[in-house]
Parts: C-alpha cells; structure tokens; sequence
C-alpha cells in the first residue's frame, strides 16, 4: 500500500481514489490518534467542490463513531479552520479541500489543537490505523457514540480576526479581487468592504464544479487585466482554499510569494520586529530574493518546498516570517498557517505607512528568470532520481556551464508520479533548452 499523506494531506480524485470508505478510516484513525483518549469536539470545514458533502458525511461518521463530538462550520477558508482551531477548544482541525487543483480531485489536512500541520511522524501513525483498522480499539456505542452540530456562525469569528489584523483605512482605494470560485467567495469582498474599500470580485459564484476553473491564483492573467480595467489599487488572486496569494500591483504587475517575503521581511526589520533577522524560503525561493535580502542584513534560510517545512523551521529556530514562492506566506504572531486575504491585507497596510506604490515595492527585489518543467515518471522511482548515474551526471554538467550564475533544482512532487526540474539563471533561452534535455532524459530514464 502506497504513502497516503503528502506534502499538504492526502489528495486524490472524489468517490475514485479518495473514496467515502476512505474518508471513514480516516476520520476514525486520525480522531484516534490526535484525541489521545480524551474526549472532545472536532472542527470540520471545507470548500465548495461538490464533493465536499459526500467526503465530509464519511469523514464525520468516522469521527463520531470513535466517541468524538463534531462541528461543521460549512464553507470556510483553510486557515479559517487553523485559526478557530487554536483559539477554541478544538482537539483538532479538519479541511476538505484539495486548495489549487481541478474540482474532481478533493483532499484531507488535518491541524493539530493548536493549529498547526501534522509533523511526519504523526501523519504515519495515522496511516498505520487507515491500513490496520484492528488496531483502534475505540468503537462507541449507546451514548458514547459522538454528535455533529452545524456551526456557520463561526465564519463571522473568522471575519472578525480578518479585519482586526490591520490598521488601515482603505477608502477611496478599489480593490480588485479573483476568489477562483473557492472558499473565500462570501468572505473577502466583506472584510475588505469593512476596511472601506470599493471591491470588484470575479469568479465569486461557485456552483461545485468550477472551483479553479481557468481562475484563482494559478490564472494571475485575470486579475491582471480586472486591475487595469479598474484602475484598482492592488489586485489578490486566491486559490481554493485560499490559503495562498498571487498579488498584482497597480500596473498589472505580479507580486508573487518571493517578492511578499521581500518586502515584509524588509517592513519587519524596519519595525524592529523581525525575530532573530531571519526570514523563511524554500529550495525555489528566486536567488533574487536572497539577493536582496542580503542587501537588507536579512538571513534567508531555506527549507524543502511546502509551507508544513516552512513551519516546522520557524517553530524549530523561532522565527516569524516565511513564504513560498506560490503564494504560501506565514506570519506566525498571526496565525500557523499561510492565509491569502490576511497576507493581501499585511502588503495594504504596509504601502499606507510607507507611503509607497505597491509597484515601487515590487520593485524592490529583482527576480532571475527560472524554467520549471515536469517529468512525468514512474509514481515507485520519483523518489531516486539520483540513483541513475546518467541522471546524476548531466546536472552536474548543467551546473559546471553556469559556473555560479545559476542553479539546478530537482525534487519529486508529494502529490503526483512527477519530477520537477527547475533551471535559474540569467539567459532564460539556454534555462529553457537545458531543462527541457534534462526533463527528457529524467522521463527516458525513469519510465
């Protein structure tokens, strides 16, 4: 049997590979291990594919038939879960969502009582109960068997934090915002009204299937052109479960996860507040941003890709800021995940008491060009690429031609049979030519 978890939950397409079945096990398995035998209420939330609700009936059964008392809160971003979690007495957090991908996949992720993503180790142990049911020796019956009560109400608590987070007064300022048809379509043009701003939202009806459809953060084309159109202040496009932001400046510009950091890491320092001068990236953080960061007396420490290992490097070493370049970004004195609309209300804030444009801070860090390509493989050998001595061989070749002017970056995805390459450098012509070789030889070579 396979590896369940991956780097954000456990993924696969509705009612085929993440099956009502499943989700009981799931929900039986984790409830047994993150209870600990106390007994308690856990939190359910999700987003808006339709099938959330069959997903969500399974998970919750499961969950109640171990004893455990459930609240569904309905429709909610990801870190709306995170943050009701930690600040109420929650055992644990749940989400059903698959954040960025196609409407017909839906997922997992769990948060712990005080918020945070399952370390590995615990993941495990879940999955040994999902595939060894005999273990769990907790079957309720009579009145011990759990109850679920619908709480829809909390989203309020949830709007409420939002707008508590910034002091900022946005009148006059027009806001362009893409939810993707995802779990932020009845919450963002709310809070962002309540700051006085006029919002124009697109993709905000979602009817179950068109989450991410062509939108969302994966599509900054769109909120692109909305911002031009608008003549907005600062677009933000979010994914699914809008835990992650792609911002665009006043011109249209992108401000991607990289340049966030950039710049709030910068604001951090400037206030005195940037814990031990050090922000968070990861392996595909653009050597721009360390760049600059240098520049700024600022450390940059960076981690495999996903914002669970961004996570668990500012929890190990007490640091407060990090971000992936997708658009993940966590201020941990805020909340202990990355949250899209409370990132896009942190960049707002600091463009009023700067006195700046968005595009001039944008232009604070300088990116490099970077050609990602994905090698389709075999899902049993994503994993040993570097056992292939050809493999092995042609990146360091395609390093010693850079000479120090550039970078190779290879790593299996966690949730799909892929290899992603990814080539930096300044010559974005020769970035493209070698890492399409290099995609070709790894597909060659592992299928």
């Amino acid at each position: 049997m396979g590896k369940l978890f991956g780097t954000d939950g456990i993924r696969g397409i509705a009612n085929l590979e993440l099956t009502p079945s499943l989700a009981y096990k799931v929900g039986r398995a984790a409830g047994y291990v993150l209870a600990k035998d106390r007994q308690g209420t856990v939190l359910v939330g999700q987003d808006t594919r339709r099938s959330g609700e069959l997903l969500k009936a399974a998970l919750v059964s499961g969950l109640m038939s171990i004893g455990l008392n459930v609240e569904t809160v309905g429709v909610i971003p990801t870190p709306g879960v995170a943050y009701l979690t930690r600040t109420q007495d929650y055992l644990a957090g749940v989400v059903i969502s698959a954040s960025h991908n196609p409407f017909e996949h839906n997922g997992i992720k769990f948060f712990s009582h005080d918020g945070f993503k399952l370390p590995d180790e615990v993941e495990d142990q879940i999955e040994s109960y999902i595939f060894d049911d005999t273990k769990i020796y907790k079957n309720a019956t009579h009145e011990d068997v759990g109850t679920m009560v619908y709480r829809p109400e909390l989203v309020g608590d949830y709007e409420r934090y939002l707008t508590s987070l910034v002091d900022v007064d946005l009148s006059g300022k027009t806001i362009a915002i893409d939810v993707g048809n995802g779990a932020l379509y009845n919450i963002a043009d709310k809070v962002l009204s309540a700051l006085g701003a006029t919002v124009y939202a697109i993709n905000d009806t979602p009817d179950g299937t068109n989450i991410n459809r062509n939108c969302g953060s994966t599509n900054p084309e769109l909120i692109q052109q909305l911002v031009k159109d608008k003549g907005a202040f600062m677009g933000m496009s979010f994914d699914g479960d809008a835990d992650r932001i792609i911002a665009v400046d006043e011109t249209g510009e992108v401000i991607d996860g990289d340049h966030i950091l950039a710049i709030c890491a910068m604001s951090l320092k400037q206030e005195g507040k940037l814990k031990n001068n050090t922000a968070v990236g990861t392996i595909m953080s653009n050597i721009g941003l360390k760049r600059f960061l240098d520049e700024c007396g600022i450390n940059l420490v960076q981690t495999k890709v996903g914002d669970r290992y961004i996570l668990e490097e500012m929890r190990a070493h007490d640091y407060i800021m990090g971000a992936e370049q997708s658009g993940h970004v966590v201020f941990l004195d805020y909340n202990t995940t990355g949250d899209g609309l409370a990132t896009g209300l942190h960049l707002l804030e600091i463009a009023s008491r700067s006195g700046k444009t968005l595009s001039e801070l944008n232009q604070l860090m300088t990116s490099y060009p970077q050609v990602l390509e994905n090698a389709h493989v075999r899902p049993d050998l994503k994993h040993n690429y570097m056992d292939f001595p050809q493999i092995k061989e042609r990146i360091e070749a395609i390093e010693a031609e850079f000479n120090g002017t550039g970078r190779v970056v290879i790593r299996p995805s966690g949730t799909e049979p892929m290899v992603r390459v990814m080539i930096e450098g300044e010559d974005e012509t020769l970035l493209t030519q070698r890492a399409r070789e290099l995609k070709e030889l790894i597909e060659t070579t592992l299928n």
